[in-house]
């Protein structure tokens, strides 16, 4: 089972984000929930650590663990907020259409 954290501050912006375990819902290299969660933390890490206003600190550290911590100043806070949601809704897609592998949580502080 993969389980997505997410935590938005008082503004409902991206503040960090954690994913750990595997999904198992096809062989290995083949795993259609894994591919999509990957790829979409990934290029969320990527947008975020190019953006000016930004600072992103985490990615993979280890099979089956990705962690993403976010600090923003004013000038980073549209990007943040686009590449933010962008990320939510992908992975609550994710999680939604296969319950069964996926689960998401979103906190606020």
């Amino acid at each position: 089972m993969i389980m997505i954290d997410v935590v938005l501050d008082s503004a409902e912006i991206l503040t960090s984000c954690r994913v750990s375990g595997h999904a198992h819902a096809g062989l290995k290299g083949g795993d259609v929930v894994c591919a999509a969660v990957s790829i979409l933390t990934r290029t969320a890490l990527q947008i975020l650590s190019l953006a000016e206003g930004i600072v992103v600190r985490g990615g993979p550290f280890e099979r089956g663990v990705f962690l993403m911590e976010i600090e923003y100043t004013a000038a980073g806070k549209d990007t943040l907020f686009v590449a933010g949601a962008f990320l939510i809704e992908g992975l609550h897609s994710v999680s939604e259409e296969y319950p069964d592998y996926c689960t998401m949580t979103i906190r606020r502080n």
